[in-house]
């Protein structure tokens, strides 16, 4: 399935926010010692050809972003794609080739790296998540649990490793959890909770989403019961046991959708998915990855 892309805009403003954050006025490093290019006369040194490579084995994510940070800099770079986000790597592949202006490249070098090695790292984790439940019909989930400003990147990333994104914020899907519904308590309070979202009025917000899916929480099997009932597009099972999950499988019996969520690691999401839950979703996907090791290179 191809990857849905990350847009022009938000391709741009991240790398824009990378390189202001990281150079400021002016790289005064490169600045002082790689002279500038001049028709008259171009010293050698102020153009070069530069690789990045990556030191171990993963999964792509962010080398758009990484193109434009130096096109920014330097928009007749050529930046040459050896690899292409979603792609897999081994340590020590060329990921991309660049020839331009050498202060592009070497104040650009930081802030594309970053990118890459923190996406890269979602996007590698993620692909270990799915291989895990590659067996089942199961997918697997990000959250919201992502760095302040990076979400549609992190969220992508997850793309780029298989995963499916959750709702990307408050405003395109109900999702009531227990702090929702714990001013009405009870089965009637679910009852409740579920009418008043299905009766939201659209005009009220002229972005909303009449179609917004449903998703609520539940702690119990009886809550399981009273959500399948009311027909909720979703119900996300909370810190269950396997056992409790094979339970609601057997009281969903399809009508709605099942995520197991809570405290979900590597090890233990294959038996999850095989209870039979049609999502798993996993925080740790962006909130704690480890991010992989590239490095840029000069050649010549």
């Amino acid at each position: 399935m191809p990857i849905q892309p990350l847009e022009i805009p938000v391709i741009r403003e991240a790398a824009c926010r990378a390189l202001g954050e990281d150079m400021g006025p002016v790289d005064i490093t490169s600045s002082a010692l790689i002279p500038p290019e001049s028709r008259s006369k171009a010293p050698p040194e102020s153009r070069s050809k530069a690789r990045i490579f990556v030191k171990e084995a993963g999964i792509l994510s962010g080398a758009p972003i990484a193109q434009r940070v130096f096109n920014e800099l330097d928009p007749s770079l050529v930046c040459k794609l050896n690899k292409q986000d979603g792609d897999s790597f081994q340590a020590q592949d060329t990921i991309m080739e660049l020839s331009g202006l050498t202060r592009a490249i070497l104040t650009g070098e930081r802030s594309a790296l970053n990118l890459l090695q923190h996406l890269s790292g979602i996007a590698t984790e993620t692909g270990r998540y799915v291989k895990e439940v590659s067996h089942t019909n199961c997918r697997i989930l990000d959250t919201r649990k992502t760095t302040p400003g990076l979400r549609q990147l992190q969220k992508y990333a997850v793309r780029c490793g298989g995963g499916v994104n959750h709702r990307m914020g408050l405003y395109d899907a109900f999702m009531a959890k227990d702090n929702h519904v714990a001013i009405r308590p009870g089965e009637e309070g679910l009852r409740e909770a579920v009418a008043r979202m299905r009766s939201f009025d659209p005009d009220a917000m002229r972005s909303f989403d009449p179609d917004a899916p449903l998703i609520f929480e539940a702690d119990n099997i009886d809550q399981v019961v009273v959500l399948a009932e009311c027909k909720v597009d979703q119900i996300l099972l909370d810190n269950m046991s396997c056992e409790m999950m094979e339970d609601a499988v057997q009281v969903v019996q399809g009508r709605c959708k099942l995520e197991a969520s809570g405290n979900m690691t590597l090890s233990r999401v294959k038996e999850v998915a095989e209870t039979g839950v049609d999502f798993i979703s996993v925080g740790a996907l962006t909130h704690s990855v480890r991010a992989l090791d590239f490095s840029l290179e000069i050649l010549t």
